[in-house]
C-alpha cells in the first residue's frame, strides 16, 4: 500500500507540473486525431482490397493477402502515431522539469528531431503486440495468461524507453536497453505506478458509469442521448488528462534514475521511495 500511496503522491505531483502547461494535453488529442485519420486511410485500402463475386444472385466477399498487409501496415502506422505523440509529451514534460516553458511546436519539433530512433522503436513494440495479440488469439486458456504476463513484462522493461530516446537521443535498440536497465532495480515500484495509475483512472471513470447507468435508468431517450454524449466527453477527458500525467510521471522518473536529483516540480524524497532499492 506504500507504494501505490506514493504513486499517488507522485500523480498529484505530476498535476500539478501538468497545470502550468494544460497546451500538453493537445497531445494525446492530436495523437487522436491523426490515428482517426489513419484508420480512415486504412478502411479505404481494406475496401480496396475487398473483391465482390456474385454466385447464384448472391453476392459475396473474398479476402486476399493484400487484406492482411493492409491490417499490419495500418496497424504500423497507428504505432508509430501513438509513440511519436508521446515523445512529443515526454519532450514537452522534460522541458518544463528542467526550468524551461514548453509549447506545442517545441514538444512536437524535438519529437519530429527524435524521428530516427521513434519510429524503428514504435515499428518493434507494435510488431510485438502484434505477435503477442496472434499468439493470445491461437491460445487456450492458460496460453492466455501467459501472453498476458509476456506482454506485462514487455511494458515493465520498455516504460522508459521513449524518455529514453527523447531525453538522451539514444537509438530505438539502445534506448530499450536503457529502459531494462533502469528498471532491473525498479520492477517492483514500476508495477505499483502502473497499478496505481490504472486504480487512478478507474476511478474517475465511475462518474461516467454513473452517469450512463442512470439515463439508461430513467428510460427517456432523450436523457439517454445526453447522458451518453456527457459520460463520453467525460471519458475522452479522463484519457488525455492520464495520457499527460503518465508521460510527465515517465519522465520525471527517468531524470531522476539518471542523475540521481528529483526534477522541478517533484519531492526528493518522493522519488527517492519510487527508486528505493531492495
Amino acid at each position: 500500500m506504500g507504494r501505490i500511496a506514493n504513486t499517488w503522491r507522485l500523480a498529484k505531483l505530476s498535476w500539478g507540473v501538468l497545470k502550468q502547461d494544460r497546451e500538453l494535453l493537445w497531445m494525446p488529442v492530436l495523437s487522436f486525431l491523426v490515428s482517426i485519420v489513419v484508420i480512415g486511410v486504412v478502411l479505404v485500402l481494406l475496401a480496396v482490397t475487398m473483391s465482390t463475386e456474385s454466385s447464384h444472385g448472391q453476392t459475396t466477399m473474398e479476402f486476399n493477402p493484400a487484406m492482411i498487409v493492409a491490417f499490419v501496415v495500418g496497424a504500423l502506422l497507428l504505432g508509430v502515431v501513438a509513440v511519436f505523440f508521446n515523445g512529443a509529451l515526454v519532450a514537452g514534460a522534460h522541458e518544463r522539469l528542467t526550468g524551461g516553458d514548453p509549447t506545442v511546436r517545441s514538444a512536437i519539433g524535438r519529437a519530429f528531431a527524435r524521428i530516427p530512433g521513434l519510429v524503428p522503436w514504435a515499428i518493434i513494440t507494435t510488431t510485438v503486440g502484434l505477435v503477442l495479440q496472434a499468439l493470445r488469439e491461437r491460445a487456450g486458456g492458460l496460453g492466455r495468461i501467459v501472453t498476458g504476463l509476456l506482454d506485462m513484462a514487455w511494458e515493465v522493461v520498455t516504460f522508459l524507453t521513449v524518455p529514453a530516446i527523447v531525453i538522451d537521443d539514444l537509438g530505438a535498440i539502445a534506448g530499450l536497453k536503457q529502459s531494462a536497465s533502469l528498471l532491473r532495480r525498479t520492477w517492483g515500484e514500476n508495477i505499483a505506478a502502473r497499478v496505481g495509475f490504472g486504480i487512478l483512472g478507474a476511478a474517475l471513470m465511475i462518474p461516467a458509469a454513473a452517469v450512463i447507468g442512470l439515463s439508461v435508468a430513467s428510460g427517456w431517450q432523450v436523457l439517454m442521448t445526453v447522458g451518453i454524449i456527457v459520460a463520453s466527453a467525460w471519458a475522452a477527458l479522463v484519457l488525455v488528462v492520464l495520457t499527460a500525467l503518465n508521460a510527465i510521471f515517465q519522465t520525471a522518473l527517468y531524470l531522476y534514475a539518471t542523475t540521481g536529483t528529483a526534477p522541478a516540480g517533484f519531492e526528493q524524497a518522493s522519488l527517492e521511495e519510487t527508486f528505493a532499492h531492495k
